[in-house]
């Protein structure tokens, strides 16, 4: 049995084929190693040269092992084949070496398809406004390709035209299922363990350098909405992990705070509370960064002896939540005996000079030690800067009475280390210092730059008592920003430094459009999908209604997109109709024109067949010709409707 030939590729669709391929991948190039890159951008220029010469495609068993060379580089780069990321990077081979054996048809189909895929791995790096800007483009050069395809060539805007007409005709389904379609709290597939990986934000230790990376980025950590009356900006200290473990250069969280929990903290509030809801960009960690020291909290988080909120599970999407803080208290004033030995704890033998300014200040009560290192930071020579000089092994002796300058990890743990050393319970806690209101929509925007290290002095008869010794060293680090507190020509974080008030106008409606589509499109989640659809008058809806409410309306608007691109039927004209009705009449008396049959062709093959009617079907084929493609006039018309009416009523078939 032969096999069917498959259609070959036209030539002019090539081009449309490479732009695909290129449209698709390309935004991948940064998540990519570099040598795929390249490779990815040889094979599409090899490829062009190749149509341009119109040189045969290379042999298949070429492509065949720079297949299995490549899919062994990326093993080796990824070390697996299995991953988000390895996964992408395989799609990207794929569609860089299809188009070096593209010949029929069918393997063009296969290049949009695949690149039809590769969109939807966009998401997995970005879901950000330009991304799906960028994917809709792609998409509808995807769809004018396949025009391109099975169409023939055609003008561009032709092209261009009738594939934005074709979406056009998908966005009520899209409309629909976006409404209806039932959302889940996680994805609708497994991803693999790197789904979640190269999240930034906060760690659970703080070692040299650490926060000072975090404040160069202007990327957003979080943004807050107070119901009512928003703290001064002084207040603003968004509590993220407590560190009380120290090894001499790092600070960790110690095993306190992940053992079985106890009950919750005596939290006394001293002044008013403020009620908010934080919308907290995934950092892959469980701290939910409350404003310090949340009384109410979301539903299913903790507050962890340690007295930060925790969620259940680590935050690996963007979430929100809705608490209720003070910032003026008391907390634990009666605290486990194993929290203040932790906070007390120090290693051996590093930094003897600090220790023996600590033990002179031992017989002092521990408020008026606290004051003490506050008031040396603030009257000596100490200098707040992001670009300290390097500590050696005695890190708090080489800061302390040598270099003097650092930022606020630097005092912080300094701090920490001299109040533990002279007997008083201490401990770092990390976070983030204030924030910028948008006023276009009225968030609290708190960036990574706002990253801010400070301490936590355990008194008697008060608990906790937050101290700041950042404050102390650089006070409009506090009051303004990070921008205020750097000494001129250090470099600034991110975007924050940008002073032109155009430019800054331009930022702040940026935002307030991300934020509206990270809540209504991306935040689209079950409770929100409950809160539209009841305004719709589905309450309390389930998967059943929504099901039914879905295919309903799906039905609904086929119907109607059915009936629209219908190719509506054209009403004759009055020639026409006269013409049609002397061809119906003499199909009844034996004689039918065909489909392709011209008038006059027609006329002469009557006169063959029915010679005595040769001389009226001429003359009505006459009329019709000068009327339909000649100046026709209405005597003609006149004519053409009373042949009709002069067939003979009966008459012989043979005759």
């Amino acid at each position: 049995m032969r096999l069917r030939q498959r259609p070959p590729i036209d030539q002019g669709a090539v081009p449309w084929l490479l732009a695909v391929a290129l449209a698709t991948a390309s935004p991948h190039a940064e998540n990519l190693p570099p040598w795929l890159s390249l490779l990815f951008a040889a094979a599409l220029l090899w490829r062009a040269w190749l149509w341009r010469q119109r040189r045969p495609l290379p042999p298949r068993w070429g492509l065949a092992l720079l297949v299995l060379g490549a899919l062994a580089g990326i093993a080796w780069h990824y070390r697996s084949l299995l991953g988000r990321d390895s996964g992408v990077a395989m799609l990207v081979l794929f569609m860089a070496l299809k188009p070096l054996e593209m010949n029929t048809r069918r393997d063009a189909l296969v290049v949009v398809m695949l690149g039809f895929f590769l969109l939807l791995t966009h998401y997995f790096y970005s879901q950000s406004i330009p991304t799906g800007i960028w994917l809709l483009a792609s998409c509808t050069l995807l769809t004018a390709a396949l025009i391109r395809l099975h169409g023939g060539a055609q003008p561009l805007a032709d092209i261009v035209r009738q594939a934005g007409l074709l979406l056009l005709q998908a966005l009520p389904f899209m409309l629909i299922l976006y409404l209806l379609f039932p959302r889940v709290s996680g994805p609708l597939w497994g991803l693999p363990q790197d789904a979640h990986a190269g999240r930034s934000g906060l760690s659970s230790e703080m070692a040299p350098g650490s926060i000072s990376s975090l404040i160069l980025s202007g990327a957003i950590a979080f943004r807050s909405q107070f119901a009512g009356e928003m703290p001064e900006r002084a207040d603003l200290y968004w509590r993220g992990p407590v560190l009380d473990s120290y090894d001499g250069l790092t600070w960790r969280s110690s095993a306190q705070q992940t053992g079985r929990p106890r009950s919750a903290p005596a939290i006394e509030s001293k002044g008013a509370q403020y009620s908010y809801t934080s919308i907290i960009e995934a950092h892959n960690q469980r701290w939910l960064l409350a404003l310090d020291l949340a009384t109410s909290l979301p539903a299913g988080a903790t507050q962890a002896p340690t007295l930060e909120v925790l969620a259940r599970e680590p935050v690996r999407t963007r979430s929100r939540f809705s608490f209720t803080s003070s910032v003026d208290y008391h907390v634990s004033r009666v605290e486990a005996a194993a929290i203040l030995q932790q906070a007390l704890t120090l290693p051996e033998a590093l930094n003897p000079r600090a220790r023996a300014l600590a033990d002179r200040w031992r017989s002092r009560p521990p408020a008026r030690i606290a004051d003490a290192v506050l008031s040396m930071f603030r009257n000596e020579d100490f200098h707040y800067t992001l670009q300290p000089p390097l500590l050696g092994v005695n890190a708090i002796d080489d800061f302390l009475f040598g270099t003097r300058r650092g930022f606020c990890e630097h005092y912080a743990s300094a701090f920490v280390f001299l109040m533990r050393a002279a007997g008083v319970p201490a401990r770092v806690v990390a976070g983030y210092q204030g924030g910028e209101v948008n006023p276009v929509d009225g968030y609290l925007i708190v960036r990574q730059s706002d990253a801010h290290a400070w301490a936590e002095v355990w008194l008697a008869g008060e608990g906790w008592v937050r101290y700041d010794p950042t404050a102390a060293v650089a006070p409009s680090r506090i009051e303004h920003g990070i921008v205020a507190a750097l000494p001129e020509g250090e470099p600034l974080p991110g975007i924050v430094g940008l002073d032109v008030d155009w430019l800054r106008q331009l930022r702040y409606r940026w935002e307030a459009a991300n934020n509206a589509w990270n809540q209504w499109v991306l935040g689209y989640n079950p409770q929100r999908q409950r809160e539209i659809l009841s305004r719709f008058g589905i309450p309390n809806a389930d998967w059943q209604s929504m099901s039914a409410s879905l295919a309903i309306l799906c039905g609904v608007a086929l119907l109607l997109v059915t009936v629209w691109t219908l190719p509506r039927r054209r009403r004759a004209d009055p020639a026409q109709r006269a013409w049609n009705r002397y061809c119906t009449a003499l199909a009844r008396r034996g004689v039918t024109r065909a489909a392709w049959e011209g008038p006059l062709d027609f006329a002469r093959r009557v006169a063959v067949e029915r010679p005595h009617l040769a001389a009226l079907t001429s003359e009505a084929a006459r009329c019709y010709a000068g009327l339909r493609y000649g100046q026709g006039n209405s005597e003609q018309l006149l004519v053409l409707q009373e042949c009709v009416h002069r067939l003979p009523a009966r008459w012989r078939k043979n005759a």
